[in-house]
């Protein structure tokens, strides 16, 4: 009877560890840059698998043509919103691998906001329009050791441009394709 009731105990106990979900972390801070920026990060766990990401950074662009007698660039900052479902997790710890720093697939909402504060460019008087943007977005996030991640995202949505505010007739509403490649440093 003891021996039956050991092992019934220990087959509870492997249930009870199965039955445990992967979760998102309840707080994670952040750095990264890609080609065209640098950002500061904050997730915040919402539930096991969805997380509040807050951002706040600086875009660049690029652009060249007739207009312009060289090619120029532009530095500007944005702050952004996104709710992530990283819908992968308990998929990853079955096969043993790694979340830690929220690693795994994730779905996003973007919402985006460029304001027109300042600009750094290398013409004077360049100014961007204000401009809000939301894009569903796809996208992948990795640990490289225990501190170091990249992320690679790619989304289609619709940006609103405020023209209007920088002197032209009307605003604008256009298709937009978010494509981020970066390499960034948890703290």
């Amino acid at each position: 009877m003891k021996k039956t009731l050991l092992t019934l105990t220990l087959c509870g106990f492997t249930f009870l560890a199965k039955s445990q979900n992967a979760s998102v972390e309840k707080s994670i801070y952040g750095i990264q840059t890609g080609v065209l920026g640098v950002w500061a990060h904050k997730e915040a766990k919402l539930s096991n698998q969805i997380a509040f990401r807050a951002e706040a950074g600086m875009d660049a662009g690029f652009w060249g043509g007739s207009f312009y007698p060289n090619n120029g660039y532009l530095i500007t900052p944005v702050i952004r919103l996104e709710p992530r479902w990283y819908y992968n997790l308990d998929k990853r710890i079955s096969k043993s691998r790694n979340i830690t720093g929220n690693s795994g697939n994730f779905l996003a909402l973007q919402a985006s906001y460029h304001p027109n504060w300042f600009v750094i460019s290398n013409y004077d008087n360049v100014e961007i329009a204000n401009q809000i943007s939301i894009i569903p977005t796809w996208g992948i996030k990795r640990n490289i050791g225990n501190s170091f991640t990249y992320e690679t995202g790619i989304g289609i949505g619709y940006r609103y441009i405020f023209a209007k505010s920088v002197g032209y007739l009307e605003n604008e509403g256009e298709t937009i394709l978010n494509l981020h490649v970066r390499i960034g440093y948890r703290f």
